[in-house]
């Protein structure tokens, strides 16, 4: 029933799927904590930029953006991340593309979770003489990390299945083997069935764990 899989390596292309999610999932939850900061921040400037970046980034599709490191980046002014081969490139490329989008989502769940923190604590770590970066990660942060934990599961999934967009710069990717089964087999409903269920496995008991991970940690008013 499933002979058309022999030839193919369908655990390699979910492979890459998961690396490109973990490294990305990393890289966005640092750009984005950073950018929570910049849009909570006293100094007008980091505010404003981190409010444009935001809303710019948000309102740009995705494969514009992975296109855009491709096309722009490598080709155009040749920045190859340090990589020597076209596959680690385009990997890089591809990670480098969905932290600059995943980011804004992951900044706009911690400013949620910032706003929801007591400002009489802010004030009295203030009074206690805290500078801004002290407040923010001492007092703020780890509170917002711990009420939006449910937030930050929904922005993972949707990062998983956005890396199906890698395939459009040749990233061996479980959307491009996909695609190419398609295009050599007969066996359309089959395959696609393959790979759906193959995304439900890696995005299912990721939402469900980090759900019961939410309801555990969270912050208790």
């Amino acid at each position: 029933m499933f002979d058309f899989l022999q030839g193919y390596d369908v655990l390699g292309a979910f492979w890459t799927t998961i690396q490109l999610t973990v490294w990305s999932a990393i890289g966005s939850l640092v750009w984005g904590t950073v950018l929570a900061a910049m849009r909570v921040s006293p100094v007008p400037v980091m505010r404003g930029f981190g409010t444009g970046y935001v809303n710019v980034v948000r309102n740009i599709p995705l494969t514009v953006i992975i296109v855009f490191t491709s096309l722009g980046l490598f080709q155009t002014l040749g920045v190859s991340l340090g990589a020597d081969t076209f596959d680690v490139i385009n990997f890089r490329l591809a990670v480098l593309g969905l932290i600059a989008y995943t980011s804004a989502f992951v900044c706009e769940a911690l400013r949620s979770g910032i706003n929801t923190v007591p400002l009489g604590q802010v004030e009295a770590a203030r009074a206690l003489g805290l500078s801004f970066i002290q407040v923010l990660t001492l007092v703020v942060l780890p509170q917002a990390f711990r009420s939006v934990v449910g937030p930050l599961a929904n922005v993972l999934i949707a990062l998983t299945k956005n890396t199906t967009v890698a395939a459009a710069i040749g990233v061996p990717e479980a959307a491009l083997l996909m695609r190419e089964m398609i295009e050599n087999e007969a066996q359309l409903i089959l395959i696609s069935a393959v790979f759906a269920a193959g995304f439900i496995v890696l995005t299912l008991p990721t939402g469900l764990f980090l759900g019961r991970v939410g309801k555990k940690v969270a912050v208790k008013r």
